[in-house]
């Protein structure tokens, strides 16, 4: 008997992506959508800790028809506190519970959330994706070329980022977050390439994405400085990454 996995993360825009979890929750589970109380459609622009904790209340209801019940969470972007507020609930969904959790893109997504999902094909309603990693197209630019860069150019790239001013269209910091959250993605594609290791009993991908874990949450402390952050993003970076973009 095939089991069937409760809790998933679909990734794409908002309207995009209900449209998948509605097209899987139809197919898999031969539920009728449009007026069913017992799929529920959430969208947030920023997903807050309060979100997080009413999404839990959401959850704890009983379905009104059938076994089945489907929650939906569309957001633009999401705090890590509001993530981690999440994973016991997609860790274990209440019985007969579908969870699906809408992002714009993976590589804001924490990694002890990660682990709990099923990343569902856009493309591929009713055959998910077990791949982390975004498309190769997904990918910001500026990640790709941060990480093929040599180390030279990577300190030129850091300090033109560096140097931007306050009020530009794309500040250092939204930039920076950018390539970080690129990298991530990159790395959870290689995540199991042994030919990355650097002198550890770990994936050389396994140390970055622990580093780039910090490095975040210091990218979101508006004091923290962008090129000392980048740098040692740079020096971090196993150097096999640069032939897998």
């Amino acid at each position: 008997m095939t089991t069937r996995h409760h809790a998933f993360v679909i990734e794409a825009e908002v309207e995009e992506g209900i449209n998948v979890a509605q097209a899987w929750a139809e197919q898999e589970l031969g539920m009728k959508i449009q007026s069913n109380p017992d799929v529920a459609v959430l969208k947030y622009g920023l997903l807050s800790v309060d979100d997080a904790r009413k999404i839990f209340e959401v959850a704890a209801g009983a379905a009104f028809f059938g076994e089945s019940r489907v929650i939906i969470i569309a957001a633009a972007r999401a705090y890590h506190e509001a993530q981690n507020a999440l994973l016991k609930l997609f860790e274990e969904p209440p019985v007969g519970t579908y969870l699906f959790f809408v992002l714009p893109s993976l590589g804001g997504l924490l990694p002890t959330l990660r682990s709990r999902v099923q990343i569902l094909n856009v493309k591929g309603v009713g055959n998910p994706s077990s791949d982390v990693g975004l498309p190769m197209s997904h990918i910001p630019k500026a990640a790709g070329e941060f990480i093929k860069a040599s180390k030279e150019k990577r300190s030129a790239m850091i300090k033109k980022i560096a140097t931007h001013q306050e009020g530009a269209a794309v500040s250092a910091r939204e930039e920076a977050i950018e390539i970080l959250n690129g990298i991530e993605a990159i790395a959870y594609q290689r995540r199991g390439d042994t030919s990355l290791r650097e002198g550890s009993p770990r994936p050389g991908v396994t140390l970055l994405l622990l580093d780039i874990a910090t490095l975040r949450m210091h990218l979101y402390d508006r004091s923290a400085p962008v090129k000392m952050i980048l740098e040692h993003l740079s020096l971090v970076l196993p150097e096999g990454l640069r032939g897998k973009v």
